[in-house]
């Protein structure tokens, strides 16, 4: 379950992301902000064990909203996580199609950036989106597919897959540890 948890993070800058959010609306008090945010997931994580000791069969947010507050609700709270999991995995997949297309200049196959990378860019300290300029992001695309393929084939095999990203990871010794992979005549940095 632990590697389950840290595969779930691992890739995408996740550690970075969350510092860039938090940094401007928590300034100094950034390490309580991340404490209160542990606090809180804390009390969610209780509320879903006691749910989870009351309602006789396995289930998420869905099947706890069905027991206890009926079809309507259970259906709108189906709907969200649909969404929050399209986004989240958006998210991840812009964030690994950059470490592809940087593998992939490494090689000396560079992708114009009209295909490899996000077409609406967002900045926070303006708060607009705006255009890249970009067509389709082609190595997102690629990784969703070979996600989906790889949960398609099995739960095990993708156990598998991410236990071996995970032992690299820690192996590599965590978020912004870089180390130099020997790959023919040149190193290739691996993040």
């Amino acid at each position: 379950m632990v590697a389950l948890g840290i595969g779930a993070i691992i890739g995408a800058g996740i550690f970075v992301l969350t510092g860039h959010a938090a940094a401007p609306n928590a300034g100094p008090a950034i390490v309580l902000s991340f404490a209160l945010g542990a606090i809180a997931c804390a009390f969610a994580g209780l509320c879903y064990a006691e749910m989870a000791s009351t309602v006789p069969i396995a289930g998420s947010a869905y099947t706890y909203a069905y027991a206890t507050m009926g079809e309507l609700v259970a259906w709108i709270i189906g709907w969200d996580l649909i969404l929050e999991y399209a986004l989240g995995a958006t998210t991840v997949a812009v964030g690994w199609s950059g470490y592809v297309a940087s593998l992939l200049k490494d090689f000396g196959l560079a992708l114009p950036d009209a295909f490899a990378v996000s077409p609406f860019s967002y900045d926070a300290a303006g708060r607009i989106w705006s255009a890249t300029g970009a067509v389709f992001n082609v190595p997102a695309a690629f990784v969703i597919v070979f996600i989906s393929a790889l949960l398609i084939v099995g739960i095990r095999e993708s156990a598998r897959v991410n236990n071996v990203i995970v032992l690299i990871k820690v192996v590599d010794g965590g978020p912004g540890v870089y180390v130099p992979i020997d790959v023919g005549r040149r190193a290739v940095i691996m993040a």
